[in-house]
């Protein structure tokens, strides 16, 4: 993936210098037209779409991840980097999968674009992904196995957990950050944003309280997901314990026996009535898991992580609150 990015760079270089590419706008001044915003994941488009409200007219906005890939496996087009070198404000969330974005910001052409990184701008509150108790190491694969055998004796750092987005509470801080830059770049607006921020994580807080309500009134206090956990940021916000197949960011679709009669094992101890999946799942590991069990009667439910979210989508309404309260009618469901 690095010698194809590197690849798209060059021959981007090369177009910029030979056409003389700049930002359209007033030479006088310097003032954009509109501004041009390149978000990666639709809660960072919406979040922006929320924050701009009755100016959102006045940008130019893009979503780069919008055919439902997922980020773990996105690869950005010439297109995609060209419209960030282009871009007035480029928000991405900042971990493993985006190793790509430090190269396509050497493309930029404007000097005062503002990057906002999720994971910077949360900081302390960033987790460490984390295996609890039987769950699936994702199995390396031969490059990495090299990589590690060069490697050898140097302590590796564990990988962030990437999806802080599913935390309503790291939403209403993000929020504030994308308030305060957008501020910065168009000074004339910046009141407006702030208010609508306001306005906007009020929703959100609301939304947080309902979760709590739900969770303090529940039977359950745990999830057992057959498939990837992406939820880790939720769960801990809650205080709810959770079992699960695999990491967030695991890129494994088949689990091993060991780990299937683990699950079902634990899904009879407690006594679950549920087995949890995310979106983009088939349903195979949750079903094998659930017709391992000895009741074999569990409901499977879905949460929705917000990874496979389309243009389709966005043009038909969906939002990062509505998902997130769907979320909150499955998880009532789950916890039963």
């Amino acid at each position: 993936m690095k010698k194809t990015i590197s690849l798209v760079l060059c021959l981007l270089m090369i177009v910029c210098l030979a056409a003389g590419c700049g930002k359209a706008g007033d030479t006088e001044t310097g003032r954009i037209e509109k501004l041009s915003i390149v978000t990666t994941i639709f809660p960072e488009y919406d979040w922006v779409r929320q924050i701009l409200g009755e100016k959102a007219n006045q940008a130019d906005m893009t979503m780069l991840l919008d055919t439902g890939v997922d980020l773990h496996s996105y690869q950005p087009s010439a297109d995609d980097i060209l419209k960030i070198a282009k871009c007035d404000m480029f928000i991405y969330v900042g971990g493993e999968s985006d190793e790509w974005v430090d190269d396509a910001l050497t493309t930029a052409e404007n000097p005062n674009m503002v990057v906002i990184n999720l994971l910077e701008a949360l900081g302390d509150a960033v987790k460490d992904e984390e295996i609890v108790e039987g769950m699936e190491a994702e199995h390396e694969h031969e490059h990495e196995e090299e990589e590690a055998d060069d490697h050898e004796g140097e302590e590796e750092e564990p990988e962030k957990d990437e999806h802080v987005w599913l935390s309503l509470q790291n939403a209403a801080a993000l929020c504030r950050a994308i308030a305060e830059k957008l501020g910065e770049i168009d000074e004339a607006n910046k009141g407006i944003y702030a208010d609508n921020a306001d306005a906007y994580i009020e929703k959100l807080n609301t939304l947080d309280s309902q979760y709590k309500e739900a969770v303090a009134a529940a039977n359950t206090k745990t999830l057992l997901f057959g498939d990837r956990f992406p939820f880790r940021y939720l769960t801990d916000d809650y205080g709810l314990d959770y079992y699960a197949a695999f990491v967030g960011c695991s890129a494994e679709s088949e689990a091993s026996f060991e780990t299937i009669a683990f699950l079902a094992g634990k899904a009879d101890e407690l006594g679950l009535r549920t087995i949890m999946q995310i979106e983009s799942a088939d349903g195979k590991i949750a079903n094998t898991i659930k017709n391992t069990t000895k009741a074999k009667d569990q409901t499977i439910l879905t949460l929705d992580s917000m990874q496979s979210v389309t243009a389709d989508d966005v043009q038909n309404g969906t939002t990062y609150l509505s998902i997130m309260e769907k979320n909150l009618d499955i998880l009532k469901q789950a916890l039963q």
